[in-house]
């Protein structure tokens, strides 16, 4: 029935307005909510499922990160940045990575053209998430070994690494000391030790840990990274 076809003060039209006002007072039904769509094109950030290989034969490689306790991927930015101070060409180099977790510094360095590149876990998943991409990439010049990762690097021949990639777990400050000099000790003179910590490690530090120089720093976030390297004999 329409507005113009009843008299508004008839008892049916009455009835018509009353109506029409309750309707017109009712609130509207909420609508569904609806979820963004997300960006294509950005890769999922540092610890939420995936990083990516920086450079190399295998840039762009994704690599799955899994939800470990402590485990804190390093940061894009600081990748790429410790590849440039090296000269991304790491032809013949000889690497550890010796707290492995993803294995992303190991893996850059492979990708890269090392030589030799041993990554140590501790942890069983990564472990077996670590063998995992080594024969999806076929990357014949990688190693994966599970054990502790100060053992690992007491275990190692003095003077015989290039590169010594170390990423400790942050919460076990007692690491850091004894693994920056076995590291010390592992590499060849003029040899690089990569050191990932909460705070920047000074020259006196530097010095009660093998004698190691400061080459290249650089703070992202929460994270100091430095590049430090055996002198010359």
């Amino acid at each position: 029935m329409s507005r113009n076809s009843i008299k508004l003060h008839t008892p049916a039209g009455k009835r018509w307005l009353e109506k029409a006002t309750a309707e017109a007072q009712a609130p509207a039904a909420a609508a569904p909510a609806v979820r963004p769509a997300p960006k294509a094109g950005k890769p999922a950030p540092a610890g939420a499922g995936e990083i990516r290989i920086i450079g190399g034969q295998w840039r762009r490689t994704r690599l799955p990160v899994a939800q470990r306790p402590g485990l804190r991927p390093t940061p894009d930015r600081v990748r790429e940045t410790l590849f440039n101070w090296l000269g991304q060409d790491l032809t013949g180099w000889r690497c550890l990575d010796a707290f492995a977790g993803t294995g992303a510094l190991g893996l850059e360095a492979a990708s890269r053209g090392a030589a030799s590149v041993l990554m140590n876990e501790q942890d069983a998943t990564l472990v077996l998430q670590l063998q995992r991409l080594r024969e999806r990439l076929d990357a014949q010049t990688v190693r994966v070994l599970r054990g502790d990762g100060l053992a690992c690097l007491r275990q190692v021949a003095p003077a015989t690494l290039d590169l010594v990639l170390l990423d400790p777990p942050f919460d076990l400050q007692e690491l850091f000391l004894p693994a920056l000099g076995a590291a010390a000790q592992a590499v060849v003179p003029g040899g690089y030790v990569y050191l990932e910590a909460p705070q920047a490690w000074d020259a006196a530090q530097l010095a009660e840990a093998g004698g190691l120089e400061l080459f290249r720093h650089l703070k992202a976030g929460a994270v100091h990274a430095h590049l430090l390297r055996k002198p010359q004999d």
